[in-house]
C-alpha cells in the first residue's frame, strides 16, 4: 500500500501551466466530488523507470478515448505531459533514487467529473513507488482463478453504455474478484464470458503462447491474446509487446479463447503496466504449460518488453 508521505500529487490547474503541487496526506477532494459518489471518472497506471514513463503516449491516447466514452473534457496531452514532468521531479527531489537502484515507480493519471455542476472535470498526477507484492509476481508467477463474468462476449456492442472499452474509476468489481480469488488461495482472477471465452483479468491483459517445430528444425512462436471486440480494455502493454514480437519474428493472434485454450498452452502471462509479464503458474489449481518452456519464453519476452519506449 502506498504511503501518503511517500505519494507527491500534482493538479492541472489552468492557473499552474506545469501543474499544481499538492500534499498528498492531506484531504484534496471533495466529499461530494462525483468520482468518489459514484465512480465517474477515468485513469490510468503508467510505469516510469528511470525517470522515463514507458509507453506514454499509448495511455494518453486511451485516457483521451476513455473521455469520449464519459463524455467527459480533460485537459490537452501537453498539460498532462507537463504535469507528470512536474511530479516526477518533485518525486526524485522528496526521495532520491538508491544508487543502483531501478527506481521504478507508479504514475497515475485521474479525472473525475467533479461536484454536480462543476465548471470543469477535476484531474491530478500522482507519482509513488512500485509495490513489492508485483515485484515478487513477476519472478516467482502467479495462481489464478477462472470467475464468470457474468455477460457474453457480444454484450460491448449492443450495450456500448456498459463502457466495457473504457478504463473507469468503477472498479468495486474488478476489486471483489480479486479479494474472492484471495479467499480461494489464489493470487489473481481471468474472466471467461458467460458463453465461455477468456476475457481478462481484474487489472491485467491475459496473453498465451505455443511453440511448434517447423519443417526446418527452427522453432515457430504463436503469441496470442483474446479478442479485443469481447468487450475488453485494449492492453497498452500487450499492444506494445505485440510490436516488439511481431519485429522479433513471432507470429500474433487475436482468439477467440477458450478455458480450455490456455491449460493447453505452452505458458501463459497476465500482463500490465506496472506488474509488467506476469507467468501464471496454475489455473483452478491446474498446472500451466511446461515450467522450463514457460521460463525460456518469460525471459524472451521481457527482453523485448524491456525495450519498449
Amino acid at each position: 500500500m502506498t504511503s501518503p508521505a511517500s505519494a507527491v500529487l500534482v493538479f492541472l490547474d489552468p492557473d499552474f501551466p506545469d501543474g499544481r503541487l499538492a500534499d498528498a496526506s492531506k484531504p484534496q477532494l471533495l466529499v461530494t466530488d462525483q468520482g468518489a459518489t459514484r465512480g465517474d471518472g477515468i485513469f490510468e497506471t503508467m510505469l516510469a523507470v528511470a525517470g522515463k514513463v514507458r509507453k506514454i503516449q499509448a495511455h494518453l491516447d486511451r485516457l483521451a478515448g476513455s473521455a469520449d466514452a464519459l463524455d467527459l473534457a480533460i485537459p490537452g496531452e501537453a498539460d498532462w505531459r507537463r504535469a507528470i514532468g512536474t511530479a516526477l521531479s518533485e518525486h526524485h527531489a522528496q526521495h532520491p533514487p538508491a544508487a543502483g537502484s531501478d527506481d521504478e515507480l507508479v504514475v497515475k493519471l485521474v479525472v473525475t467529473r467533479g461536484v454536480e455542476g462543476a465548471p470543469a472535470p477535476m484531474s491530478w498526477v500522482q507519482v509513488s513507488p512500485v509495490g513489492a507484492a508485483g515485484r515478487r509476481q513477476r519472478e516467482a508467477g502467479i495462481d489464478v482463478i477462472l470467475l464468470d463474468r457474468g455477460y457474453d462476449s457480444d454484450v460491448a456492442e449492443r450495450a456500448p453504455w456498459l463502457l466495457l472499452g473504457a478504463k473507469t474509476l468503477s472498479y468495486a468489481v474488478n476489486m471483489a474478484a480479486l479479494r474472492h480469488a484471495h479467499k480461494q488461495g489464489a493470487d489473481d482472477v481471468i474472466f471467461v464470458s458467460a458463453d465461455g471465452r477468456v476475457l481478462e483479468g481484474p487489472t491485467s491483459t491475459v496473453l498465451m503462447a505455443h511453440v511448434e517445430a517447423s519443417d526446418d528444425g527452427t522453432s515457430v512462436k504463436r503469441l496470442i491474446t483474446p479478442q479485443l471486440d469481447s468487450g475488453i480494455l485494449a492492453g497498452t502493454s500487450q499492444g506494445a509487446l505485440f510490436a516488439a514480437a511481431k519485429a522479433a519474428g513471432w507470429e500474433l493472434g487475436y482468439g477467440p479463447l477458450e478455458p480450455q485454450d490456455l491449460l493447453d498452452a505452452d505458458a501463459v502471462w497476465l500482463i500490465s503496466s506496472v506488474r509488467m509479464l506476469t507467468p501464471v503458474n496454475r489455473i483452478d489449481g491446474k498446472e500451466v504449460g511446461t515450467p522450463s518452456v514457460q521460463k525460456e519464453l518469460t525471459t524472451e519476452l521481457n527482453e523485448l518488453f524491456a525495450g519498449i519506449g
